[in-house]
């Protein structure tokens, strides 16, 4: 079966039709490739053939490259991978630089054929880099599609010409949005942008159109051309220079120079703004091949891409189990969380009754939904329609009898197990039998509060984060009595509000809280140790950590990092590990200091909530000693507190697949994208060397850092996690 289909039109315009069988977006394989170069090679043959138009069958025009395909390269290349994977790239840009000539004599610049790119919709990854290889692209007037390079956020850059042709249309400044933040524009802004030319009705009519009357001159880009000069300056203009010495101090603050594709991109820019056009397409291709190579890039593309989309898909969905789609929820408790809940599900177009025990309370709850569509119709991302499509689905109040009808109901009220039984029990005296019920928390244990349930099989864990509408991960949390039917009940209900769902077994923290407090934890002991605070901040953001634990107890507050270790030490007993943590957490707490909410906590704000700097306090209290330990020392602690809880996760069975202990990981708590999640980065550490590292930090440190049996036995034996762990479940 055929990727591209070509029909040659009485008019004499040549349609190549991408249409990849049995997908719901085309994505590029080197046999498609193949196919797409054969059937532009029969057009430019044929003399009845006037030009070509390139589009799609589908809504869309393309999704990217498939990164299976990439992976695969690399992996059966024997020997030779870096050869493999260049000689591939190449291919690609064999492909797209035969569109953009297109015949064309290589001395005068004359007699190519036309081609243009008309794009129904999305066009992402190689589906833009296709589109800039052709001589002018029409989209739709689609406010729904989007067009951009997004291959940055997988760990890798655009590679098939996407950066050079960038760079030389915009210039380093102008293409720097799309390149190093994978920034994706509806056609109206890319057109705005100088990415695109034309945004129209029907793009394959005006592409035709275009193709008929095109000139030799409309077929020949600016850098095939004699005299190009690149927009803003080439690296050694003087206006260039600046570009790019900003450039490299932007890349680095942003990556501190843990993430290698954006630095990779930046020198395939760099270099091949000093050479010719087809020279500065192999430094690419040599770049994105040094990106493959890099155990982190692979890591992240497997995490973030191909792990996260099988996840989303249904990989651990219960088999067997009919669709659970959600169509009315019941969401009980209208602060934050429930408010924040409520939101994302009417925008997914879910009928919600929002409950709260005062009136005035449930309609705040509403009213944060009005307000976040407020603001993204004030940046051009709804309407006013959409607004009160969205606020009519959500129906606030006190009345539980409004729960009648739900088929699913998510409990959001406070952290204390008997205002959680009471609110269950009044909910299920008014739901259907089989309303599944849902409790949102973060650290109580889900089986015990099943016990407030009439039916402990139809009760389930959803543990959305903070705040529910920008964070992408909910944790699904299963009791000991829970159901097939409500964990796919959670799971498509997770999938309906956009969101990527990974599925836990019932223990103490699940797995995410079980991995950020030890990470706050050991950044707080080293303060109390006369560690400087800045340190360990820094190191913690130099390993790729987004925020330093000191920060990240301030933004999620002191008093609840006060609360969960009093009820720790309560069930822990003479067991509880963390009395020098409390010293310092409780000294903060009884200073008032609660953190960013209090405009207080190891940081210092000013009157508007911004940080200024650590709190000089802390030094007062905690001098800092005068044999500081290496910045290598302070990052082993940080992220070995974290890595170690996530592989006694998997060993106690708390985790039940390897791919949602990486993807919870990165999208939960921000766990050094860079190396793919805790176990992707063990892997690349080496089960041997990580015990080795905890062997020492153990002696050090004490046994919280004690390797766990399944690690060292791992070691013993050679094993990595991906290799004994290797995912078998298949997407439903």
């Amino acid at each position: 079966m055929s990727d591209f289909h070509y029909e040659k039109g009485a008019d004499g315009v040549a349609i190549i039709t991408w249409d990849v069988p049995d997908k719901s977006m085309n994505v590029m394989s080197f046999e498609g490739l193949e196919q797409l170069d054969a059937h532009v090679a029969a057009a430019l043959e044929d003399d009845a053939v006037k030009g070509i138009v390139i589009t799609s069958a589908k809504k869309d025009f393309a999704g990217g490259m498939d990164l299976n395909v990439l992976a695969s390269l690399k992996d059966s290349a024997g020997d030779e991978p870096a050869k493999a994977v260049f000689d591939g790239i190449m291919r690609m840009h064999g492909v797209l630089r035969r569109i953009e000539r297109a015949g064309m004599d290589p001395k005068t610049l004359k007699g190519a054929k036309p081609i243009a790119a008309a794009l129904p919709g999305t066009a992402a990854g190689i589906g833009l880099e296709l589109a800039l290889a052709t001589h002018r692209i029409f989209v739709a007037d689609n406010p729904k599609a989007k067009l951009g390079l997004p291959e940055i956020l997988v760990g890798l850059f655009p590679g098939a010409g996407g950066t050079t042709r960038l760079v030389r249309k915009l210039g380093a400044m102008g293409a720097a949005p799309l390149l190093l933040e994978g920034k994706m524009n509806d056609p109206k802004k890319a057109k705005a942008a100088g990415v695109i030319d034309e945004v129209v009705d029907d793009p394959l009519a005006a592409a035709k159109a275009w193709v008929l009357n095109a000139k030799d001159s409309d077929c020949v880009k600016p850098w095939d051309m004699k005299g190009y000069k690149m927009p803003g300056g080439a690296p050694y203009h003087p206006a260039g220079f600046m570009t790019f010495v900003g450039a490299a101090a932007m890349v680095h603050g942003r990556t501190q120079g843990v993430y290698p594709a954006a630095k990779a991109l930046l020198s395939a820019v760099y270099e091949g703004a000093l050479v010719p056009f087809d020279t500065a397409l192999k430094i690419e291709a040599r770049w994105f091949t040094h990106v493959m190579m890099n155990p982190s890039s692979a890591a992240m593309i497997r995490s973030l891409f191909l792990n996260k989309e099988a996840l989303e898909k249904g990989a651990v969905r219960p088999q067997g189990v009919p669709d659970q789609k959600v169509h009315k929820v019941g969401i009980l408790g209208a602060g934050m969380m429930g408010a924040g809940i409520a939101y994302v599900s009417a925008r997914a177009g879910i009928e919600v009754v929002l409950i709260d025990a005062a009136q005035d309370a449930a309609d705040r709850g509403k009213a944060y939904s009005e307000g976040l569509m407020d603001k993204a119709i004030g940046r051009g991302r709804a309407t006013k329609e959409q607004k009160e499509d969205l606020l009519a689905r959500i129906t606030p109040t006190t009345d539980y009898a409004a729960l009648k009808g739900c088929d699913l109901i998510v409990e959001a009220v406070f952290e204390d197990p008997k205002v959680k039984a009471e609110v269950t029990a009044k909910a299920q005296a008014v739901a259907g039998k089989d309303c599944i019920f849902a409790t949102n928390t973060s650290t109580l244990p889900i089986t015990e509060l099943a016990k407030a349930s009439v039916d402990a099989e139809g009760f389930i864990g959803i543990h959305f984060f903070s705040p529910v509408d920008k964070m992408a991960l909910v944790e699904i949390i299963k009791g000991k009595e829970t159901g097939d039917r409500a964990v796919a009940k959670a799971l498509d209900y997770v999938r309906q509000i956009r969101k990527t769902p990974i599925v836990v077994n019932d223990a103490r923290f699940f797995y995410a809280n079980r991995c950020i407090i030890p990470y706050i934890n050991e950044g707080v002991r080293m303060v109390a140790e006369g560690v400087e605070p800045a340190l360990v901040e820094n190191a913690a953001k130099l390993v790729g950590m987004p925020l330093g634990p000191l920060q990240l107890v301030d933004e999620t507050s002191i008093d609840l990092g006060v609360k969960i270790a009093k009820a720790t030490k309560a069930a822990m007993g003479a067991a509880y590990p963390d009395d020098a943590v409390d010293d310092v957490l409780f000294w903060m707490y009884d200073q008032g200091r609660l953190g960013r909410k209090s405009k207080s906590g190891f940081y210092a704000y000013d009157d508007k909530g911004k940080r200024t700097g650590l709190w000089q306090g802390l030094a007062d209290k905690y001098p800092a000693q005068d044999d500081q330990p290496d910045v290598t020392e302070v990052q082993h602690r940080l992220l070995f507190a974290q890595v170690l809880e996530a592989v006694r996760a998997l060993e106690d069975g708390v985790l039940m697949d390897i791919r949602e202990g990486d993807v919870g990981a990165i999208l939960g708590w921000g766990f050094a994208p860079w190396s793919g999640g805790p176990l992707s980065w063990l892997d690349m550490l080496g089960a041997a060397r990580a015990v080795e590292l905890c062997d020492g930090l153990t002696e050090r440190y004490g046994k919280r850092f004690a390797a766990p049996k399944l690690l060292r036995e791992m070691a013993e034996k050679g094993e990595t996690f991906y290799g004994r762990f290797a995912p078998t479940a298949k997407a439903a």
